[in-house]
Order: structure tokens, then sequence, then C-alpha cells
């Protein structure tokens, strides 16, 4: 993706250009989850289908460096998904620091846990989309947080979405035969605002989860 590593904004986190002492374990951190993300891109250029939520979570791409994919799957900690169905045979390394007073118990021991991963890839799982079928993104990519506050998140404004748009194209770019899911308004939204069409489902968060379940299962079912 040209140019990601390059953005940055206030109370925006750019995981694969920014380090912060004491939440992230070393400067190398950015690297680590740059390469992540290429990787990641580089196993699924035949992909079916890409996902776009809104903006990048903390507990998810923020330490992952990508989008709806938990620190605690890449470290194989995860109940249901293996690191291998994320980035294949690779050196799966954490970059949140277990030694931050920032971080909760199983946060230190295991990594961050995003609840929106979990219901995403389960998803993936229940509808039989093999492991590189589909592409996981944000409309902004990166990680919006409140004034402060780098352990929390916040919607993506307007001037945001208008930035995402360009990452979102490129990505279209590599992968012109994906249909595109918008997960939640405000990505099918700006997607549509710019021609890009899409279907669209209910995001998982605050407590919208079997409702997106069922949209995805719809969703496929009319595939």
């Amino acid at each position: 993706m040209k140019h990601l590593h390059t953005y940055r904004a206030p109370r925006v986190f750019n995981p694969w250009r920014e380090y912060e002492p004491g939440l992230d374990i070393s400067p190398e951190a950015p690297e680590i989850r740059y390469h992540n993300l290429q990787r990641y891109l580089e196993l699924r250029l035949q992909a079916r289908y890409l996902f776009i939520a809104e903006g990048l979570g903390y507990q998810g791409g923020r330490f992952s460096g990508m989008a709806m994919t938990s620190e605690r799957i890449l470290l194989g900690y995860h109940p249901e998904v293996r690191p291998e169905e994320v980035l294949g045979e690779w050196e799966y390394r954490r970059t949140s620091n277990p030694d931050s007073p920032l971080l909760k118990g199983t946060q230190k021991t295991m990594g961050f846990n995003e609840p929106t991963a979990t219901v995403m890839w389960g998803c993936l799982h229940r509808h039989h989309l093999g492991t590189f079928d589909a592409v996981l993104w944000n409309i902004f990519p990166f990680h919006p947080h409140k004034e402060e506050c780098l352990l929390t998140n916040r919607t993506p404004e307007g001037n945001e979405l208008n930035v995402g748009i360009v990452y979102a194209k490129q990505l279209l770019e590599l992968l012109p035969h994906a249909k595109v899911v918008a997960i939640g308004q405000k990505s099918a939204t700006t997607l549509q605002k710019f021609g890009v069409p899409c279907s669209c489902v209910p995001h998982p968060s605050m407590g919208g989860a079997n409702k997106f379940k069922a949209a995805i299962a719809e969703l496929f079912e009319r595939k």
C-alpha cells in the first residue's frame, strides 16, 4: 500500500510508522506490524471478498497491524483461530509491551484480544471461506483515539473518512475482482459517496454481533 506508513495526524496512531515507548515492546514494533500487513495482503491477492469496517481498534490492528485481527490470534492463544490462518508460516511476534502498567493481566500474558476480531473470524469459519479468501480492512485504516488516551477508540471523523478512501481505492486496485462488503453505515456511506459499489452489514460492536452474523449469513445465501 503506497505511503500508508507516512500518514500522521492529531489523535491518530499510525501503527506502521509510530512507536509509543512503554506501550510498544521496542522501536521495531512499527516495522513488525508493517511486515505483518505486507504478508497478509500478499497471501490474499486472489481474495473474493473485501470487508471494510470503520477505524482500526486499539485491541486489534493497533498492535497486530491488520484490521479486525487481534494480537492474541497471532500469538496462538485464541480458541478458534490459528496464527497460520492469518499469515501462514511466519515469525509471529507481539508488539505490545507485556511489562506496561497500562496492560491488564491477560493482556500482559497473551496480548490484546478484540471482540470484533473474534466475531469476524468466527463468521469466516462458519461460512467456510478459505483462509485467504477474504481481506479485512477499515475505511479509515489508522487508529483514531481520544485525546491523550492511546488505549481508546473513537469514531473516525468526516475528513478522516475522506483520507481513508484513498487507501481503500489502492487496495481495490490490488483486488479488482473482490466483492466489497461494508461493515457499518459510516463505511458504506463513504464508499458509496466515492462511487465504490458495496453491500452493507451492521457493525458487530455495541451489542450488534447477532445482527451482524444474521446479515453475513443472508449475504452468503445470496452469493
